[in-house]
């Protein structure tokens, strides 16, 4: 499991970013947010040649004392680690608020204007972001909204 104590970007991840700035080359984008991890700055700097405003807000989910665990050996409640057996490990709804406050403050501040915003994180970070965008499904599952590796979603306000 890979979170807030993850690794940097590989050479397959930086070839990731670089196809994605040739997918998004006619975009000139206005504002690049990231979350603090290293792996989402470097992912958004190469595909923007830009500097990332840095967001906490933007962060991974927070596994607490299953991060870096390999998953066959954590023990799970659904998609997340049991908070009974790992301290630290996010409550679900603290993670939505705080990339809701996030998505919130975007759009007040540039919902109304012609821009394009680059927002980089990670795979909840885009679930999140698209249940904002489009609603949370009435099963809760907001993963439906993920982009995977390597792959992007685009969201209007």
């Amino acid at each position: 499991m890979q979170g807030r104590m993850g690794e940097p970007l590989n050479e397959n991840g930086k070839e990731q970013a670089r196809i994605l700035r040739k997918e998004l080359h006619n975009i000139s984008f206005d504002f690049v947010f990231s979350s603090p991890q290293k792996r989402a700055v470097e992912t958004a700097e190469i595909i923007t040649g830009k500097q990332a405003i840095l967001d906490d807000r933007l962060d991974v989910y927070n596994l607490g004392e299953a991060d870096r665990l390999h998953i066959r050996d954590v023990k799970m409640v659904g998609p997340l680690p049991d908070p009974s057996v790992y301290k630290g490990v996010e409550k679900p709804e603290e993670f939505v608020k705080r990339v809701f406050n996030f998505m919130s403050d975007i759009e007040n501040k540039y919902g109304k204007q012609e821009k394009n915003i680059l927002i980089c994180g990670h795979r909840c970070t885009t679930a999140c972001i698209g249940a904002y965008s489009k609603r949370v499904p009435v099963d809760e599952n907001i993963f439906r909204f993920s982009s995977k590796t390597g792959e992007y979603k685009r969201f209007t306000f």
